[in-house]
């Protein structure tokens, strides 16, 4: 290679995991997947990043709302795709409703994260609960 010439190659970034079992973990876990995007070398556009931040904060949200209080978040990234694995304890898979347009309960969610990612997968475990794999494109 010549001094000329130079390479792009995304690097695949130290994972981060955070836990928590509060309403504060979910902003919280938002501002993590921001930074862990904008670590990123090089960063997915900010736009990427932002839906990155919205998945997160819809897994968290459902996880204590929905997955028994608590969840575990790993955030990974590979030269293509950035990764969420979102566990919580409740072994129940989500489920789709018809969103409330008006009362205000919600069901926007689940149906949300299936639009926003390019694959999303779900596990048992750990333990007795159940992991939401997300793939969204780099």
């Amino acid at each position: 290679m010549s001094e000329t010439e130079t390479t792009h190659t995304a690097s695949a970034a130290r994972p981060v995991v955070v836990e928590d079992d509060s309403p504060a973990g979910i902003p919280r876990a938002r501002e993590v997947a921001r930074t862990f995007a904008d670590n990123l070398a090089p960063a997915p556009a900010a736009e990427t990043a932002e839906t990155l931040a919205l998945v997160v904060s819809e897994l968290a949200t459902n996880a204590l709302r929905h997955g028994g209080g608590r969840y575990r978040m790993r955030l990974h990234a590979d030269q293509d795709t950035l990764h969420v694995a979102m566990s919580d304890p409740n072994p129940t898979p989500p489920r789709e409703r018809t969103p409330d347009l008006n009362g205000g309960t919600g069901g926007f969610g689940w149906h949300m994260v299936r639009r926003l990612t390019s694959n999303i997968a779900i596990t048992h475990g750990p333990g007795r609960g159940k992991t939401l794999h997300a793939a969204l494109p780099r």
